[in-house]
C-alpha cells in the first residue's frame, strides 16, 4: 500500500473547515484504491503569529520541505492589519513560495454547464470554458532588485525592477507546453513586448522552447488585448503562460468566469518535489465555525496535488467527476445557489462527493 506524507496546513480563517473536507475526500480515494494519506499539521499566517511571532515558523517551512506535497487552507485575518507587513499573515505565503522554489502556478478556470447563469457574464460566451493560466511565480516585479522607496529632487521616488533570467523563463516555458500536451494543445503566451524589454525576452525564450513541442499550437498576445478577450470571448484559449505580474491579475479576472471563487483550485510546482495546493480564495473570517463555506476549491485543490505531485491521473478525474456529479445532482453551498439549488453545508458536500467517489 503506497503512502503520501502530506503537510496540512489549515491557516486562518476558514481554512480548518475547507481543508477537512479535501482530507475526507483524499481518504476516500485512499480507501477506494488502497492509498495512505498521512496527514501532519502545521501553522501558517496568522494563527502561527500568535503562538511563534512570525507568520511563516521554521517547523512548517521543515514539514513542508519533508513532506511529499503541501496542502494550504487560506491565511489571513481583519485582526491583523495593523502589524507590520512583515510579520502580516499573506507575508507567509512568499515566503513558502520562496523556500519551496514554487516557480510555476497552475490555476484552472472551468465553467461549469449547471452553473453559467451565475457568471456575470452572458452564459453563451461563457458556456464550454476551460481555461488553465500557468503564471511564473518566483521573478519578476514582486522579487526583483534593486526595489524601494527613495528621495529624489525633493520628492518621493518608488521603483521595482521586472526582470527575468533566461533560465527562469525557459523552466516556465516547458512547465506550459508540458501541460498543453496533455489538453488540446493550444498555448497563448501573453506579455507586452511591444513596449518592454523583458518581454521581448521572454517572447524570445518561448519560441525557442516551442521547436521542442511541435505538436503544441503557440500563439503571443499582449497583455492589454489578453485582459479583453478573456471577456470578450473566453472560450479563444486552452492554456495561458505569463510572468507573475501579469498572471496574478490575468488569473483573477479569469477567476470570475465561472461565478464563485470557491469553484477554483491551484497548483504551485517546483523543479524538484515540492509543490503546494490551495484554493484562490481568501480566508473570509467572518464566515468562521459557520460551515457554510464551499470545500469545492479545496477538494480540487487536492485532486490537483493527486495528478501533479503524485500521477494519480485517474483518480484525480475520479475527484473531478464526483464534483460534476454533485453540482449536476443540484447540490450547491450558497455561493453556488441557483433558485433550484438543494442548499447544503460545508461537510454535507464533502460527504456527498465522497460518496460519489466511493459509487463512481
Amino acid at each position: 500500500m503506497k503512502t503520501y506524507n502530506i503537510a496540512l496546513l489549515a491557516g486562518d480563517g476558514t481554512g480548518k473547515e475547507i481543508t477537512d473536507e479535501a482530507v475526507k475526500i483524499l481518504n476516500a480515494v485512499g480507501e477506494k484504491y488502497s492509498y495512505t494519506f498521512n496527514f501532519e499539521p502545521g501553522l501558517i499566517g496568522g494563527c502561527a503569529y500568535d503562538k511563534h511571532k512570525t507568520p511563516l515558523p521554521d517547523t512548517t517551512l521543515e514539514l513542508a520541505k519533508k513532506s511529499d506535497a503541501v496542502l494550504l487552507g487560506a491565511v489571513g485575518d481583519w485582526k491583523y492589519d495593523s502589524l507590520p507587513p512583515e510579520v502580516r499573515p499573506e507575508r507567509a505565503l512568499l515566503g513558502i513560495r520562496k523556500e519551496l522554489n514554487l516557480f510555476a502556478n497552475l490555476r484552472p478556470a472551468t465553467v461549469y454547464p449547471e452553473l453559467t447563469s451565475l457568471s456575470p457574464l452572458k452564459s453563451e460566451i461563457v458556456s464550454g470554458t476551460d481555461i488553465m493560466i500557468i503564471r511564473e511565480l518566483t521573478g519578476d516585479v514582486y522579487f526583483g532588485t534593486p526595489k524601494g522607496i527613495e528621495t529624489k529632487n525633493n520628492e518621493f521616488f518608488g521603483f521595482n525592477n521586472m526582470c527575468y533570467f533566461e533560465s527562469e523563463i525557459k523552466r516556465i516555458a516547458h512547465c506550459a507546453f508540458k501541460v498543453a500536451m496533455q489538453r488540446n494543445k493550444k498555448l497563448c503566451s501573453v506579455d507586452k513586448a511591444n513596449v518592454l524589454d523583458v518581454s521581448r525576452l521572454w517572447r524570445q525564450i518561448v519560441n525557442e522552447v516551442s521547436s521542442e513541442y511541435p505538436e503544441v499550437e503557440l500563439s503571443h498576445m499582449y497583455v492589454d488585448n489578453a485582459a479583453m478577450q478573456i471577456i470578450r470571448d473566453p472560450k479563444q484559449f486552452d492554456v495561458i503562460l505569463t510572468g507573475n505580474l501579469f498572471g496574478d491579475i490575468l488569473s483573477d479576472e479569469a477567476s470570475m468566469l465561472s461565478g464563485s471563487l470557491g469553484l477554483l483550485p491551484s497548483a504551485s510546482l517546483s523543479d524538484t518535489k515540492h509543490a503546494m495546493y490551495e484554493p484562490i480564495h481568501g480566508s473570509a473570517p467572518d464566515l468562521k465555525g459557520k460551515n457554510i463555506v464551499n470545500p469545492i476549491a479545496t477538494i480540487l485543490s487536492a485532486a490537483m496535488m493527486l495528478k501533479y505531485s503524485f500521477g494519480l491521473n485517474n483518480e484525480h478525474d475520479v475527484i473531478v467527476s464526483a464534483v460534476r456529479k454533485t453540482i449536476k445532482e443540484g447540490y450547491g453551498t450558497r455561493d453556488i445557489s441557483l433558485p433550484d439549488t438543494k442548499i447544503i453545508t460545508t461537510s454535507d458536500m464533502g460527504d456527498i462527493i465522497k460518496n460519489n467517489i466511493l459509487h463512481a
